[in-house]
């Protein structure tokens, strides 16, 4: 069993940055694949960016390339989104997730095994 907790979601403006954080439990971190999702009111959860812990692939949805990074730190456990450029549609709760094993590509929330409580991000105009 894996229990993620997130953090660092908050209320910003236009163009401001911010960095979510997601902790893991458990000694197998460094072989899961991690991601993070996000759901905006009244739409499905969508796939934002993953990184896999096979050669530490990285993957982002095409509205957040350029604008968004992820990665993980195994030492701490823990994977991190950072949010540049900010646009106020990309206001959501943003979930981390987890898998173990084998995964190419992005990620569905169909593929996640583990996922955290989620962490509020409103972006302001």
């Amino acid at each position: 069993q894996v229990q993620l907790v997130e953090s660092g979601g908050g209320l910003v403006q236009a163009g401001d940055s911010l960095r979510l954080s997601c902790t893991a439990s458990g000694r197998t971190f460094t072989t899961y694949n991690m991601d993070w999702f996000r759901q905006a009111p009244g739409k499905e959860r969508e796939f934002v960016a993953g990184i896999r812990w096979i050669l530490g692939r990285t993957y982002y949805a095409d509205s957040v390339q350029g604008r968004f990074t992820i990665s993980r730190d195994n030492a701490k456990n823990t994977v991190y989104l950072q949010m540049n450029s900010l646009k106020p549609e990309d206001t959501a709760v943003y979930y981390c997730a987890a898998r173990s094993g084998a995964l190419l590509g992005p990620a569905t929330a169909r593929d996640m095994d583990y996922w955290g409580q989620g962490t509020l991000v409103t972006v302001s105009s």
